[in-house]
Formats: C-alpha cells, sequence, structure tokens
C-alpha cells in the first residue's frame, strides 16, 4: 500500500511538468510557422477557420519531437525536487530503492513511447497529406476566385490573363486573352474562345483549360525568324498556384506514405535504391519512438545528482541531453541515407548506446556513487565559496 502511495506521487510530480513542458514546446515550434500562416490570411483572404485547420494538421509532426523532450524534463524537475528536499533519502532510510522508485517513471515511459509510436506511425503521415493537400485546396481556390472579367490578372508567375467575361456558375470564362513569359526566350500570345480552371488533389496540379483559341510565338532574341501561329481545340496550360507548396514537394513524398503504403512500396520498389531510402524511413518511425523508454534512463540519475543547480539548470540539461540525442539521430540518418550503412542497424545505434549509457547511471547512483562531473561542479563551488570568504577577511 505505501509503495502504491509513493508510485502515484512520482506520477503526479512527473506528470505536470511534462504536461505543461508539452504546452510550452509545442507553442514555440508553432510560433516559427505563424508567420507563413498569417501571411495566407492577410494576403490571400483566408478565413482563420482554415488557418487554425492547418495548425491541427501541424500538431502531429511537433508531437513526436516534443513529447520526448518534455517527458525528459518532467523526470529531471521531478527527481531533482525530490533530492533537493531529501525525499529521496527519507525514502532510501524507509528501505525503497531506486529501482522501485523507477517502476511508474517506466510505467510512464511505456506510454508515452505508444502515444509517439501512434503519431509517428499512424497520424503524422496523414496529417502532412491534409496539410499540403489543404493548401493546394487553398492555393487552387484563390487562383480561380481571384481571376476578374475586365482586369489584366498578374496573380500566376510568368502569367498575365484577361477575360472579357465569367460565368460563375460554371467557372467558365469567355474571350480569354493570355501573355505566357514564363520561357523568356520564346513569349507567347494565346486566345481562346473559353476557357476554365481544373484542379488535380493527387498530383497538387492546378490546370487552365483553353478550347477554341491559337497561341501566337516569335523567338525574342532571333532578328529573322518566322512567326508561329498555332491554332487549338483543347490546350492546357500548368499553372503555378503560389508559394505555398515548393516546387519539390508537388509529389507525395515517402514521410506521407501510410504504414501499410510504406511496406507495399518497399516491396514494389524498382530499384535498390528505392528500397532502401524507404526501409529507413520505416526505421526512422519506430526508432524515435522509443525516445522516452531511453531517456528515462538518463534523466532519472541525472535528475537526482544534479539537485543543487536548480529548476533552470534542469529546463538547459534537458535540452543539452535531447540535442545529443537527435544530433545522434540525425547523423545517423544521414548516414543510412547514403547507403553507407544498414538502415537496420545505424538508426538504431543511438537508442543502443542511450540504453547502455542509461543503464549504467543508473547502476552508479544506486549504488550511491555519483558521476565524476558533478563531484568536480561541487568541489569547484566548495573552492568558490573558501576563496571568496579569504578575500573578504582580508
Amino acid at each position: 500500500m505505501a509503495n502504491l502511495r509513493i508510485h502515484r506521487y512520482i506520477l503526479r510530480e512527473i506528470s505536470a511538468p511534462t504536461i505543461l513542458s508539452l504546452l510550452i514546446f509545442t507553442f514555440v515550434l508553432l510560433m516559427g510557422k505563424i508567420p507563413r500562416l498569417t501571411e495566407l490570411v492577410i494576403n490571400k483572404g483566408v478565413p482563420t477557420g482554415e488557418i487554425l485547420q492547418l495548425f491541427s494538421y501541424l500538431l502531429p509532426t511537433f508531437f513526436s519531437v516534443t513529447i520526448p523532450l518534455s517527458f525528459l524534463l518532467g523526470i529531471l524537475l521531478a527527481f531533482g525536487r525530490f533530492s533537493a528536499d531529501s525525499e529521496y533519502i527519507a525514502l532510501k532510510a524507509s528501505g525503497i530503492s531506486l529501482y522501485n522508485l523507477v517502476k511508474p517513471v517506466l510505467f510512464l515511459a511505456i506510454i508515452f513511447s505508444l502515444l509517439t509510436a501512434w503519431i509517428t506511425i499512424r497520424v503524422e503521415p496523414a496529417s502532412k497529406t491534409a496539410f499540403r493537400g489543404k493548401l493546394f485546396h487553398i492555393a487552387s481556390r484563390n487562383a480561380s476566385v481571384s481571376v476578374k472579367p475586365g482586369i489584366f490578372n498578374d496573380g500566376f508567375e510568368g502569367i498575365v490573363l484577361y477575360t472579357r467575361g465569367m460565368d460563375e456558375d460554371r467557372g467558365i470564362m469567355q474571350d480569354v486573352f493570355i501573355s505566357d513569359e514564363r520561357e523568356s526566350e520564346t513569349p507567347a500570345t494565346i486566345t481562346a474562345r473559353q476557357g476554365r480552371f481544373i484542379s488535380n488533389p493527387d498530383q497538387y496540379n492546378l490546370t487552365l483549360r483553353l478550347s477554341n483559341g491559337s497561341i501566337h510565338r516569335r523567338p525574342a532574341k532571333e532578328k529573322h525568324a518566322t512567326y508561329q501561329t498555332i491554332s487549338f481545340n483543347n490546350y492546357d496550360i500548368n499553372l503555378d498556384v503560389g508559394s505555398q507548396l515548393d516546387r519539390k514537394q508537388r509529389h507525395r513524398s515517402r514521410s506521407e506514405l501510410s504504414w501499410s503504403e510504406l511496406n507495399n512500396s518497399i516491396d514494389k520498389a524498382s530499384t535498390s535504391k528505392t528500397k532502401f531510402h524507404l526501409q529507413v524511413e520505416k526505421h526512422e518511425r519506430v526508432v524515435i519512438a522509443f525516445a522516452p523508454m531511453v531517456l528515462l534512463l538518463i534523466g532519472v540519475p541525472l535528475g537526482l545528482q544534479s539537485q543543487r543547480s536548480g529548476k533552470g539548470a534542469g529546463f538547459t540539461l534537458a535540452l543539452m541531453i535531447f540535442l545529443v540525442y537527435y544530433v545522434l539521430l540525425s547523423l545517423a540518418g544521414n548516414i543510412a541515407d547514403k547507403g553507407l550503412a544498414p538502415a537496420a542497424i545505424i538508426l538504431w545505434l543511438p537508442n543502443f548506446c542511450f540504453l547502455l549509457g542509461g543503464t549504467w547511471l543508473l547502476h552508479r547512483t544506486a549504488i550511491e556513487k555519483p558521476l565524476q562531473v558533478f563531484s568536480i561542479q561541487k568541489m569547484m563551488r566548495q573552492w568558490l565559496t573558501r576563496h571568496n570568504k579569504t578575500g573578504g577577511n582580508s
């Protein structure tokens, strides 16, 4: 009964700062996206509700990072306070070992690992697809709505469009005139009886389909070039719907594939290089899910041994540990992407290193052998204190 009460107490002490840190870290990451999304509201007139929907699509991507970081900070703050208030000493005097105190932390780590796995494997790919799909919908809708009859419209890169009239119900433009200067060496003038926009959400393409018209073209740099006139029944122009969608991201990336689609793509990969990159993506989604499990082994002993430095030091320590962990993961991902080592080995190496290092730290703390780095810090503080006292007496 006493152990159960202690375990509940530890769960409360860790959960509160973890949830608060999760909200703060996620908000900070969202702040980096606010200027770009605010531009959609100001320049494109996008409703606030759709902007909030875009924010919701971004959250899973941030959660895969902020959940392990917040959990680590929660452990450091909770166990740092246990040690600073001598609660850890009282628990040891009552016959409760450190390994017993780790049990509720392990329970939380399993929950956060499962939550992170669900986000990285299922939610995050779907949210990325939905985010880009929503951006395309906004951009394509803005393109068709922004075209006003009787006005020269220059909302498309390299194209000036004029239409005499517009059938609002069917979205058909009458008597269309287009100046196409996307290819500066061979500018073209296009006229057509009718035109309408056709969007393809699957390929993120917006097409202007013209009917019954002609193309007039003459190379700009050739003085004696022949003037070309081409008549057509139907002619398609692929349009740039705006800078919201990066050119390299018009096609669905591997990070947007669902788990089943990823496995099918691996089985049907045409080249070994493509198959290898898909396997890297698959392992990366699983590896990050184990971050809370391995970080608890680091957080518990470091939280107990850095108690004299205050909460600010715990925050700094959490960021440093997490930075090292993510640098190792990023380095392993780059090595795996270049094919320098098997993905199944190199991507799991950071977790394995932290697992061994955390187990060693936890064991040294349990047998009351503090890390040398904290002993050095303590000796330096004692020396500085004596030095200041000596200087004050003199």
